[in-house]
């Protein structure tokens, strides 16, 4: 499904957000639970773009091929970054607060610690 260019994308754009988000978190600018909805958000905004490069880029060569491409794959990976950020920042708000994962999770910090 994903060729070697949109895998590629999705993987630079959720893993230098994600550097930025360590970062945070280490320099104390972002607690644990905000790590966590970021990180999903991290994950879901990559397969969007991987995605929306992908789809994009058929749309656009369907349309006009040579440049529709082009512009199909750039529109295609803005947007689907944007909707995997959106959906993926509502999945990580709904993790975070799970208080199931919650219990679970409060051991592992407690050793970690």
């Amino acid at each position: 499904m994903f060729q070697n260019s949109s895998l590629w994308a999705g993987l630079l754009s959720g893993g230098m957000s994600q550097l930025q988000d360590t970062k945070s978190l280490k320099q104390g600018q972002m607690d644990k639970r905000e790590y966590t909805v970021q990180t999903v958000e991290n994950v879901t905004g990559a397969v969007g773009v991987m995605a929306g490069v992908e789809y994009g880029a058929v749309l656009g060569s369907a349309m006009m091929p040579g440049i529709g491409t082009v512009v199909g794959a750039v529109l295609g990976g803005v947007l689907g970054d944007r909707v995997g950020r959106v959906v993926g920042g509502q999945a990580g708000n709904m993790i975070s607060q799970n208080p199931i994962v919650n219990r679970a999770v409060q051991p592992v910090e407690d050793v970690i610690r």
